[in-house]
């Protein structure tokens, strides 16, 4: 016992210096409050020992975009090989009249200056922060004025792990942004203790060892040792460097932008960063590696490579090319040692216990099916995609098969498979029948008699319909079922144009009674084309989307007659102060939701990518239910000849999108500063405020926050910051995070403003608010 206190009074003096020496680095490295940092200054705040530095950077290809964090700055690291390890507000980037600066309240803001706008803010002005410090592990922090840490970087890392530095399960690794698939991809601990790769919040392709237990922490240790610790910090899994136990600097463990979580060590002798460990040792087998454009192929000799192994639809997207209608049947591709998956959605219907070819055979019956994978690893499963957005991998070493559907080819006679009778008459031999020829001349004469009557029957049930009452037209095979009316059935069925239920827009009534909404179209588009580019509109089906019940094209009319809403457009219910109040804070959530996945399937889950090019609040209707449909999609199509005037695409339906959330969020319809007022009043606290008070039960302000953030980054002035509406959905369904954007209306198009200048007042209308 006494020697044991003996050991502890010896500890004591190098404890006190160890306690001193971080005492004196605490006030050195000490940055006081109203300290600030910009991009034109190019100064930065840099740890005791001079490891790291805060400040700017850019790293990106683009001129004049700079992001703000913590990066490497030893001397013995070149300035290019200096890697960033934290970004402030997960890879925000700003203009070059930017700085970031610690308020006297404690709160940390990025300002762009150019702009006049706050992008970031930190939200610790309540914490009484005194003054911050960059730690020599890397880590920024705030402290108080007993210096204790109220703030860290650590507790909201963005791509990077750094020695030291705990993960644990309210913790999440997310790829940079660098492609449309990476911003996907994830690090996150499950419940049960394991770390966990992920694409998109749904398909895990990586799990870590370890048994079963909840809360423990992940860490990267400074010996080059990846480890999870239980709660007596013994640790449990470990993974290990191939230089571990080496003296080595400098480390960090990167989720990077191709998905795979990699360890770097830094050689001093190569002046180079070393991968000494990553995750996936294929990375093929990391999910959606060639997303869109490919099926991944393992190569020993180098990086894996993206082929397309089916026809190509266009230069970007490797989709499988099924036809709409197949006339001469469909068939099944076979590819050998290849694994498929789907994309969008990213998962498929799984058959188990059942053979190669039944699960060849089940793909090729169902109609919904594009292509199937059979394995057979100790289970047989058959895995069924129902979409043409299928990625996956290709290996000499996979036991799987897969199967594509395809299009028979035409054939120019069909043979008869028939077997012949024994009894048939040898080739070349002759016997005239009289019996035979009397039937024929007797057949023939009733059939031509038959037809004559059918034909007059017809032309007599015609006439006297169109003197009643406008029929239904054919639906004849290449009209997918839609409804073919002649311009003076048109008429009859509107009534000669009486009920005007919008600008271009006629209520009808079909013979069955069914109401129809009718359009004008005024187009002036060829009438092959108009039918081809109807037809394809009238084929695409999903239930927050009004059905295309049938057209008319004669002469130089072109209408589309669509599913009525018995209740109307939502546009009617903002403006009308007694429909309003049926538009509660959860049914404007659910009216945002549909509309999003309506878009999110015109651009995904269609065979062929839809534009709707014209969506707001005008085009969103309700049904009996008071469910939401979007109308007037893909217009674009049957319009005009030419689509330049139209500037259709995804990013234009995103920015639409969110204009339209604003509206419905606020109640406030063709205000041109809404969106730079909302804004603002988000990013000073005060989001309540946007929200159209004409709404009974209360609003959840979390919800609220998430609404708005997306909102904001659909609005986006540079189009590759917006996100998919695959993304919107997930974000307004919750299960996707958001991060706070920056200020999307710095400069809003030429053309928008040529337009809106005109009815664009200076305030919103301050009796929705």
């Amino acid at each position: 016992m006494l020697e044991q206190q003996k050991g502890c009074l010896l500890k004591w003096p190098f404890l006190l210096c160890l306690y001193v020496g971080f005492l004196w680095h605490s006030v050195v490295s000490q940055i006081p409050l109203g300290s600030k940092l910009s991009v034109s200054d190019n100064n930065f705040w840099v740890s005791p020992n001079g490891d790291f530095a805060f400040g700017f950077f850019n790293f990106s290809n683009q001129q004049n975009q700079y992001s703000i964090g913590v990066r490497f700055n030893s001397k013995s690291i070149p300035v290019d090989k200096q890697a960033v390890v934290w970004v402030v507000g997960a890879g925000l980037t700003v203009g070059n009249s930017s700085y970031f600066e610690i308020r006297n309240d404690g709160d940390m803001v990025l300002v762009d200056a150019l702009q006049g706008f706050t992008v970031w803010t930190s939200k610790t002005g309540l914490l009484s922060v005194a003054s911050a410090a960059l730690q020599d592990d890397g880590n920024f922090i705030l402290l108080n004025e007993e210096k204790d840490v109220v703030w860290q970087s650590f507790d909201s890392p963005s791509n990077t792990l750094l020695p030291g530095q705990n993960f644990s399960v309210s913790h999440t690794l997310r790829a940079a942004s660098r492609n449309s698939m990476s911003s996907y991809y994830s690090l996150f601990m499950n419940d049960s203790g394991q770390l966990q790769l992920r694409w998109d919040s749904h398909v895990t392709y990586w799990t870590s060892g370890g048994p079963f237990t909840p809360n423990v922490t992940a860490l990267l240790m400074p010996n080059g040792a990846l480890q999870i610790r239980d709660q007596r910090w013994e640790p449990i899994w470990s993974v290990f460097g191939e230089d571990h136990n080496d003296s080595v600097h400098y480390r960090y463990l990167r989720l990077d932008v191709d998905g795979n979580l990699r360890l770097y060590s830094w050689l001093e002798a190569l002046q180079s960063w070393k991968l000494v460990w990553q995750a996936v040792e294929n990375q093929c087998n990391v999910f959606a590696t060639c997303g869109q454009h490919g099926i991944c192929v393992y190569m020993e000799s180098s990086s894996p490579v993206c082929k397309c192994p089916f026809k190509l639809t266009n230069e970007s997207i490797c989709s499988i090319p099924t036809p709409q209608q197949c006339i001469s049947g469909v068939n099944m591709l076979t590819y050998q040692h290849m694994f498929l998956y789907g994309m969008y959605p990213p998962n498929d219907d799984l058959v188990s216990g059942i053979s190669l070819q039944n699960c060849k055979s089940l793909c090729l019956n169902d109609p919904l099916c594009m292509a199937a994978t059979f394995t057979n690893d100790g289970t047989a499963r058959c895995f069924l995609k129902k979409t043409p957005y299928v990625s996956g991998y290709a290996d000499p070493s996979l036991s799987s098969v897969s199967f594509v559907k395809k299009c028979s080819a035409p054939m120019a006679v069909i043979p008869d498979l028939k077997t012949p009778s024994r009894d048939t008459k040898q080739k070349g031999s002759f016997e005239f029948c009289f019996p035979c020829l009397i039937g024929a001349v007797s057949g023939t004469s009733v059939l031509f008699v038959a037809v004559q009557l059918a034909v007059l029957f017809f032309i007599y049930r015609r006439r006297k319909s169109l003197m009643k009452k406008a029929a239904l037209g054919y639906t004849g095979p290449n009209t997918n079922g839609l409804i073919v009316l002649s311009f003076s059935e048109t008429k009859d069925v509107t009534r000669n144009f009486e009920h005007q239920i919008g600008p271009t827009m006629f209520k009808g009534m079909l013979p069955n009674n069914q109401p129809v909404a009718v359009k004008d179209t005024k187009s002036t588009i060829e009438e092959r084309k108009y039918r081809v580019a109807v037809s394809k509109i009238g084929s695409i089906y999903h239930k927050n989307l009004v059905k295309l019940e049938g057209y008319c094209c004669e002469l130089n009319h072109r209408f589309l007659i669509y599913q009525y809403a018995q209740n109307g457009s939502i546009e009617k219910h903002i403006e009308d102060p007694k429909l309003c109040k049926k538009l509660t804070w959860r049914k404007r959530l659910e009216i945002c939701l549909s509309v999003a996945k309506a878009i999110c399937y015109l651009h995904t889950g269609c065979r062929e990518f839809v534009c709707h090019g014209n969506l707001k609040c005008e085009n969103v209707v309700l049904d009996e239910n008071f469910e939401a449909k979007v109308t007037e999609f893909g217009l674009n199509r049957v319009i005009t000849e030419t689509t330049s005037s139209f500037a259709c695409s995804a990013e234009r339906d995103v920015e639409d999108f969110g204009k339209m959330v604003l509206m419905i969020v606020s109640g406030c319809k063709g205000v041109g500063d809404l969106s730079d007022w909302a804004y603002k009043e988000w990013m000073e606290g005060n989001a309540p405020s946007v929200v159209d008070r004409r709404i009974d039960g209360g609003v959840d302000l979390e919800e609220l926050d998430h609404v708005l953030r997306i909102a904001f980054w659909c609005l986006q002035t540079n189009e590759r910051m917006r996100p998919s509406m695959r993304e919107v959905v997930k974000v307004l369904e919750g299960t996707l995070s958001v991060d706070p954007p920056p200020p999307p209306f710095a400069s809003q198009r030429q053309d928008e403003d040529e337009e809106e200048s005109s009815d664009a007042g200076s305030e919103p209308d301050s009796s929705r608010f």
